[in-house]
């Protein structure tokens, strides 16, 4: 069945062209496009980056706030992650209320960072019971040329590593005007990154454009990361679109993800300060 926003004609070249193991691009099916990071990009916030993931973009700030914990996890801070599609990114996305994929690129990104336990939220206690440090994680798009989920998984992971905590004044508020040293509590050698593989026909490929996002059928999501730098973990997994996946694709995968991981990871290694 032809997806909405491609043509027949289109998500059939595609067909013959992934079967055949090729892309328009020239990249190999599991073979992500080149990134960039860029920090410092919000003054307004304690961390931030830019990714351009080929022609893909997106912002990432992060917030801290003090408040009071929620009440199952009054030993920890608090964690909270929002995503705005703005019309600007992408003819796709429109204005008004958020639609399923405005919901599901925050929901996404909060999984793979709060599962992979990659914030120490234990150590964010100002005051057990009373007040802790709340992370914000704002999502920005700027421009959609497929696969926004990944990107903002890499902008985000980039953004934290590059968070400090404010300090406080004698009443406990927020000091802006002093420049504070404390990075965020991150736990050591544990970097989780999102990867989602399409479906077209009996094909599978990684980090589409928007035109190959368009006509695939099937997709699954999954949030890995080399947990405390010992062993590939796997800490989140969402199936999307109406396709199902064989056994054996879920097994290919299973395969694929830790040296797509890997190879990811040492790109991004050149850019982490």
């Amino acid at each position: 069945m032809s997806s909405m926003n491609t043509s027949s004609l289109t998500q059939e070249m595609l067909v013959r062209m992934f079967a055949a193991g090729k892309r328009f691009d020239g990249r190999k099916l599991l073979e992500m496009r080149d990134f960039t990071i860029e920090y410092n990009v919000s003054n307004k916030a304690e961390g931030s980056a830019r990714v351009k993931l080929g022609k893909t973009e997106v912002v990432v700030g992060v917030k801290m706030e003090v408040a009071a914990p929620y009440p199952d996890s009054l030993d920890k801070g608090n964690l909270m992650v929002s995503g705005d599609l703005l019309p600007l990114a992408s003819p796709r996305f429109e204005s008004g209320p958020p639609k399923f994929n405005a919901i599901e690129l925050p929901r996404l990104v909060d999984r793979m960072i709060r599962e992979s336990h990659v914030i120490d939220l234990h150590k964010l206690i100002i005051k057990e019971g009373e007040k802790v440090w709340t992370v914000i994680i704002d999502v920005y798009p700027i421009n959609d040329d497929g696969n926004l989920i990944d990107a903002a998984g890499l902008a985000t992971i980039a953004a934290l590593m590059n968070t400090y905590i404010p300090n406080l004044d004698e009443a406990g508020r927020i000091d802006h005007e002093s420049k504070s040293t404390k990075k965020l509590p991150l736990t050591e050698g544990t970097v989780p990154l999102s990867f989602t593989f399409f479906k077209l026909g009996d094909s599978l490929i990684v980090d589409p454009t928007r035109e190959e996002e368009e006509a695939c059928e099937g997709k699954i999501n999954w949030g890995i990361s080399n947990w405390k730098g010992k062993e590939h973990m796997l800490h989140s997994c969402q199936k999307g679109l109406e396709i199902p996946l064989t056994r054996e694709e879920i097994e290919f995968m299973m395969q694929t993800l830790p040296k797509l991981y890997d190879d990811t990871l040492k790109k991004l290694k050149k850019f982490l300060k």
